[in-house]
């Protein structure tokens, strides 16, 4: 049987979603297939927000069809013959899952003031423990409820529990006063120590008004208008709160409001003129939108204007008077879903950081798994990164993709960053994309005093080959030595780079600034290649296109030390076309001289080579090909004789077994300075500064930052 867990609510607009997001994503860093279900349907006539938000996450699998029970009319029709529906599709997602989070219904339906009694009676008929989502807020929202107020809601609902023979397993206060947290948690601790249940764990979560506001997408809908002008892809940035710009333009420019969306009448032209300017500003606040009311079309002169003024600010138009322009917008509520980035990641990282993930894991007893899937590697990379709390440069940030996954990183804690760019520009881009950059600092590799100090130390790194400080004054401009000497000079531990320059662009700073460690001769690569059930490590598959025999040895044990790393159990096969000494010839010859250069230099390694990849990989084949190793059938660190070889592999398995190649990951410099595809993804992004953190986090004292 499955782990199981039900989260239910005694009334509407608890956020229970973001406590159901951050227990799956919990649920999947221990366990290999983890499940969501939905009891009853939130509505019959479109597609449940809340479960596609959670089947979108990694680690779910399954088709939305299957993860519905039943709709509100069939429990209306026949609340026994529901239950039994219910409980037979559960079990049909059951047997899929390692564990399954169930999510009782929203409160949506008016008709059922028994709401809550159903929701106790499905989880106590489903075997499931009940985490009770309360709210912070009253349930129209008006007002912060006190700890008084949450233990009556407490009491009563944990009544209503009892009566239906719900097991209660813990209580989550969502939306509370962020000053008022310790108060409402001890008083719901004081209501259940009275009760039958006795006290169980208690945490709450503070309101956060990003992820109560509506996107700019949701008021546009509310309001029925259209896009006249702006980029579409800045209606998915948050709306917080709304400025009705009724007035003169002298008066609204000091009422504007960060993520704001500004309602202006479509014939105050000079109104919506000053606001797009002051948006474009670095002296007034970044505003959502603009919402042009009244049916005005704007005068031809006008939108030449807009049109010079080169600004993506969205800016919408509707036939409503402000009123009720104004009033659908008030009454507009946000919703997490999973194409809301920045609500998604602030989502998970009030749970993390409120929520005893690991208490909670307890109480369900669940065990670590020995299974390592990709995302619970990928979840392991951040919590490690997480612990080290390095300082990484990202010289790119003029590309959204670092932006976003910049606001990513900070949102979970995962690293300190440092953006360069032109600082006004790229904090008004970060706006625009609805980012949290708040704790980014941003640097522009212009700066004097800073180009003046790196100029001069490269000059004196570089003096054999003739540069002067003239000359390195232009140099240390370039956003890659500009980051390379941040790490150099101790203003940043680590560097990734890549998105939107090529891998020499890269790394030549990092060879001639950084350079390799004393006890290295080359710098090489890995890709982690995470497969369904464990991690590999695939080396070198970007750097090195023939290494010689000494070269190859330089990989091996620079793989195997970043192998350690990251939790990987080092057994090196040295690749080659033949296994043992069935084979002769040049590269055979290059690969057993690099295994005796491996055994030479680290005798406690376990190295094998030549071996061919089955022989290395497949436990069935080394029994046949090699019966005595220690490595054959369990190899963990696959070093490859060429780049050809190398990189082809890799890419061989990530497409044909669907494996996450994570990488290159560089080794043996000095300091980590990391590559990314020009093609990276967010999470790419996000994975390769996590990794860059851990390197930095496990530098060596008195090795100049030296890092495993």
């Amino acid at each position: 049987m499955s782990t199981r867990i039900y989260i239910t609510s005694a009334e509407g607009h608890t956020g229970k979603s973001t406590v159901a997001l951050g227990v799956l994503d919990t649920l999947s860093h221990e366990l290999g297939r983890v499940g969501v279900f939905r009891p009853v349907a939130r509505s019959t006539s479109e597609p449940d927000y809340v479960l596609e938000l959670l089947l979108a996450h990694d680690s779910v699998d399954l088709p939305y069809e299957d993860c519905i029970g039943v709709t509100y009319d069939d429990v209306h029709a026949d609340p026994d013959a529901a239950l039994a529906t219910i409980i037979g599709r559960f079990a049909a997602v059951e047997r899929q899952c390692d564990a399954v989070v169930i999510v009782g219904s929203d409160y949506t339906d008016v008709g059922s003031p028994t709401e809550l009694s159903f929701n106790a009676r499905i989880a106590a008929n489903l075997g499931a423990p009940v985490l009770l989502v309360l709210g912070g807020r009253a349930a129209d929202g008006s007002r912060a409820r006190s700890g008084v107020d949450v233990r009556q809601v407490a009491e009563l609902t944990t009544a209503e529990l009892r009566s239906e023979h719900a097991s209660l397993l813990a209580v989550i206060v969502n939306r509370a006063e962020p000053d008022r947290l310790a108060e409402v948690v001890e008083g719901i601790g004081e209501a259940l120590e009275a009760s039958p249940e006795g006290r169980v764990p208690v945490w709450a979560l503070p309101e956060d008004r990003v992820l109560v506001s509506p996107t700019l997408r949701a008021v546009m809908e509310a309001t029925q208008a259209r896009l006249v002008r702006g980029d579409d892809a800045l209606l998915e940035r948050e709306a917080i709160g709304v400025v009705v710009a009724a007035m003169s333009m002298e008066n609204v420019l000091p009422r504007l409001t960060e993520g704001a969306v500004v309602v202006v009448p479509g014939d105050r032209s000079d109104v919506l003129v000053a606001t797009v300017l002051a948006h474009s500003s670095d002296t007034f606040p970044s505003i959502a939108g603009i919402i042009l009311n009244g049916g005005f079309d704007l005068a031809p002169q006008v939108v030449r204007l807009l049109g010079g003024l080169d600004s993506s600010l969205p800016i919408l138009w509707n036939e409503l008077g402000t009123y009720d322009t104004a009033t659908r917008i008030t009454q507009t509520s946000g919703r997490l879903a999973a194409e809301s980035p920045r609500k998604y990641d602030l989502a998970l990282s009030l749970f993390e950081t409120n929520v005893d993930g690991d208490a909670l894991l307890r109480l369900l007893e669940i065990s670590p798994s020995k299974v390592v899937t990709p995302l619970m590697f990928e979840y392991q990379l951040l919590d490690r990164a997480r612990s080290v709390k390095k300082h990484i440069v990202l010289p790119e940030g003029d590309d959204d993709r670092i932006l976003r996954a910049a606001s990513s990183l900070l949102q979970r804690g995962v690293a300190s960053l440092t953006l360069l760019g032109n600082e006004p520009s790229v904090r008004a881009r970060g706006a625009e994309l609805g980012l949290d950059l708040g704790d980014a600092s941003v640097l522009d590799p212009t700066d004097p005093e800073l180009q003046l100090k790196f100029a001069t130390e490269y000059a004196a790194l570089r003096a054999h080959k003739g540069t002067t400080v003239e000359m390195a004054m232009d140099t240390v401009t370039d956003v890659s030595y500009f980051g390379t000497m941040m790490v150099k000079m101790g203003l940043a531990d680590g560097m990734v780079s890549g998105a939107k320059h090529t891998t020499a662009h890269t790394i030549r700073p990092a060879f001639e600034v950084i350079k390799t460690r004393p006890e290295v001769n080359v710098v090489s690569s890995v890709f982690l290649m995470a497969l369904a059930d464990r991690v590999l490590v695939y080396g070198d598959c970007a750097v090195i296109p023939d290494p010689t025999s000494e070269q190859l040895a330089d990989i091996a044990i620079s793989s195997a030390e970043t192998a350690v790393q990251f939790g990987i159990e080092p057994r090196i096969a040295m690749l080659s076309y033949s296994t043992g000494d069935s084979g002769s010839g040049a590269d055979v010859e290059k690969v057993r001289a690099a295994t005796a250069l491996v055994r030479e230099r680290r005798p406690e390694l376990l190295v094998e080579g030549p071996i061919q990849y089955d022989a290395a990989a497949d436990p069935t084949v080394a029994a046949a090909k090699m019966p005595d190793s220690d490595v054959a059938g369990r190899a963990t660190v696959f070093i490859f004789p060429d780049l050809n070889t190398g990189n082809n592999t890799y890419k061989a398995v990530q497409r044909s077994a669907g494996a996450v190649a994570i990488g290159p990951i560089l080794q043996g410099l000095r300091k980590p300075i990391n590559d990314l595809s020009r093609g990276a993804l967010v999470s790419d992004i996000i994975n390769t500064v996590a990794i860059t953190a851990i390197q930095a986090g496990t530098a060596q004292p008195g090795t100049e930052g030296a890092f495993l």
